[in-house]
């Protein structure tokens, strides 16, 4: 028996090390796809518009394609989903080494492939998300959350910086980087052990536009995980500005694409820090109030780093603010894993990511479009304003979620898991 449990623990051990590795290289992957594009395009067109449709081209395929990926996790396994959607992504990367050769004079054929690529995306997030649960067992999930978030971070640090250095040298380079880490992660996932998910058991077989409306009516079913993820989705809707971060670099701080990186990865850095902090001092107490607080902190650095035209306050600003980002993030990972059963995770997590896409890259949109309205750092500065004033919209709206202590289970269920579960079998029966 106890050579069993050292085996088990072992196995646990080595699928987390090849998941956070996994995730780690495909996310500086495609952060480093981002940099690369982004500043293209805004070199071809030189108007902030383009990437605002950089945004759009890459969201509508997570609008479209996010609930049906979450449904299609569930009924079949996540490593599959999740290998086909890296595939995928290696495919884009492939494209636009193609591009690099020669010299476009248009960005329709750069919205094409990112728009195949936000499709990708849209596919494997959410069995990227709903994996983890199934690597460890579930007295550790909380603590591999805490190094998925300080990694996936790290990504973020590395993937602007190099996106930029590797730019310099030459479009071809970070694309080719880009391909080759997809195709790598692509193979460490086909290692995975771990549990399986279990198949359904269902007196009548739904359609699965039924089986995506279940997640839907679960996450509108408790109110505290609709009223955080609806919050993280408003305030960086508003206050995002990474899609302008190319007009700042180049037109008002005038730091190059090296700057740019920077400035890609200063929010990224502050999170990390704020991550690995939390994994030695977690959120125990007044969870709810530390959401609204981290917001508030968002909306104020996004102002300030939108007046700014100094870089090293440009930098901390950003830094602040992804500091501050990460304690919503962490709260908000933290009230879905917890309230959502293992039959569930794939659609639930692929609503909470559809949220999360929407506040990125219809935000970028939004940026982009209101900065060729009323200029650049305007736009910056209504978006804070705007995270501001939605902060007591919400605790209006959802006074449960500003309450919540602890982050735990009895906190968190309006309608118990087991009773939601006989309501979805009493519409199918």
């Amino acid at each position: 028996m106890l050579e069993l449990l050292r085996t088990t623990v072992k196995h646990h051990h080595r699928d987390l090390t090849i998941y956070l590795c996994a995730r780690f290289l495909s996310g500086t992957a495609a952060l480093i796809l981002s940099v690369a594009v982004s500043w293209r395009i805004y070199e071809i067109s030189g108007t902030p518009l383009v990437l605002g449709y950089l945004g759009l081209a890459q969201f509508i395929p997570r609008l479209l394609l996010s609930l049906p990926g979450g449904e299609l996790c569930d009924r079949l396994e996540p490593r599959r989903i999740l290998g086909a959607g890296l595939l995928l992504q290696a495919l884009c990367s492939a494209v636009l080494f193609a591009l690099s050769f020669g010299a476009p004079t248009a960005v329709w054929p750069f919205y094409a492939v990112m728009a195949l690529f936000g499709a990708a995306r849209a596919i494997s997030d959410p069995a990227d998300q709903a994996l983890l649960p199934f690597l460890v067992p579930a007295a550790k999930l909380p603590h591999a959350i805490s190094w998925d978030s300080t990694l996936w971070q790290l990504s973020v640090i590395a993937g602007p910086a190099l996106g930029g250095l590797l730019y310099a040298l030459g479009p071809a380079a970070a694309y080719a980087i880009c391909c080759t880490a997809f195709l790598a992660t692509t193979f460490g996932i086909a290692m995975l052990g771990g549990r399986r998910t279990e198949p359904s058991r269902e007196a009548k077989p739904r359609r699965p536009v039924e089986r995506v409306m279940e997640g839907l009516r679960f996450v509108r079913s408790q109110p505290t995980i609709l009223g955080a993820v609806s919050l993280d989705l408003v305030a960086v809707l508003f206050g995002g500005a990474t899609a302008l971060l190319p007009v700042y670099a180049r037109d008002i701080l005038h730091a190059g694409p090296i700057g740019l990186g920077l400035l890609r990865s200063a929010p990224a850095t502050g999170a990390c820090a704020m991550a690995f902090y939390q994994t030695r001092r977690p959120i125990d107490c007044r969870a709810g109030t530390r959401l609204f607080s981290a917001v508030a902190a968002f909306g104020l650095c996004t102002i300030i780093f939108g007046v700014s035209t100094w870089l090293p306050l440009s930098l901390a600003a950003l830094f602040i603010l992804g500091a501050s980002d990460m304690v919503s993030v962490n709260i908000r990972s933290s009230l879905v894993q917890l309230a959502t059963p293992d039959a569930m995770r794939g659609r639930v997590s692929s609503v909470n990511m559809l949220f999360i896409g929407a506040s990125a890259e219809l935000g970028e949109f939004e940026s982009g479009l209101t900065a060729a309205l009323l200029g650049t750092a305007p736009a910056v500065v209504l978006g804070g304003i705007g995270t501001l004033l939605v902060i007591p919209i919400w605790m209006k709206l959802f006074p449960r979620l500003a309450k919540v202590d602890h982050l735990s289970v009895q906190q968190l269920y309006v309608i118990p898991i087991e009773a939601h579960n006989r309501q979805d079998l009493a519409r199918t029966s």
